[in-house]
This record gives structure tokens, sequence and C-alpha cells, in this order.
């Protein structure tokens, strides 16, 4: 399972998903750093097609965890290539111009 967040600021919708077991940690890798804050993150639990789903309505998004990209993925709104690691974990982030 993984939690689910959407940000409505304005005309944007930000998603913002994450694995579950990831929520309250930090991790780095060289410069980069980033923490998993209930605040950001923690939402309602979710399953892959609840993610997928608020990803195709998505303007922006921020995607931590194996199962939260794989989602991202499989929509199709990130590609593989584009994914980065911090501290051994995925983590994607999508914006929507349009």
């Amino acid at each position: 399972m993984m939690y689910l967040k959407i940000h409505n600021m304005g005309s944007e919708i930000m998603v913002a998903a994450c694995d579950r077991e990831l929520i309250g940690k930090t991790f780095s890798e060289g410069e980069l750093r980033i923490h998993v804050s209930k605040e950001f993150y923690k939402g309602k639990s979710a399953t892959d097609a609840e993610v997928i789903e608020a990803l195709q309505k998505a303007t922006i998004a921020n995607l931590l965890g194996e199962r939260a990209v794989a989602c991202a993925i499989k929509s199709g709104v990130i590609d593989q290539d584009n994914v980065i690691t911090i501290g051994g974990v995925p983590h994607a982030q999508m914006v929507r111009m349009q």
C-alpha cells in the first residue's frame, strides 16, 4: 500500500504519493536529501489503481518509493529514464505543462 495526498493549489493539482513504510524517514545520497514528511505525503491509504487515477488528473506529482514510482511509470506520466534514486529509494517528479 501507499499513501496518497492531493494538494489543491489554485488551478494546480499536486499529487504526493509514497510507499507507506517510508513515512517519517530521511534519505540522502551525495548532495541530495529528502525527508518523507507526514504533512506532505501522508494522506489516505491508496491502491495502485487509486494512485494511477490521481496521477491522470495531476498537474504536478511528487513520488517516492518502488510502488509509487511504478504506478507513475505504468500510468505513463513518468519515463523510467527520469527516475532518480536517493539513498536507494526511487524518486520522480512530474509537471504537466498546459
